[in-house]
């Protein structure tokens, strides 16, 4: 029981386990709002590209 509650207090550095739940929380975020920032992604990357496309590269 001394073991565990060393291990309980130790405070130094991730673990694994720390950057498996900040992964998992991550995926949960990213498949939850996809949906609603799918269209807006998709808006921002037609603007940035065709604005792209139109540009005059001779300095005019």
């Amino acid at each position: 029981m001394k073991k565990f509650m060393e291990f309980l207090r130790d405070e130094e550095g991730q673990t694994s386990t720390e950057y498996i739940l900040l992964v998992a929380v991550a995926a949960m975020l990213v498949f939850k709002f996809k949906n609603a920032a799918a269209p807006k992604i998709d808006e921002l990357t037609q603007k940035v590209f065709g604005e792209a496309m139109n540009m005059d590269f001779t300095g005019n």
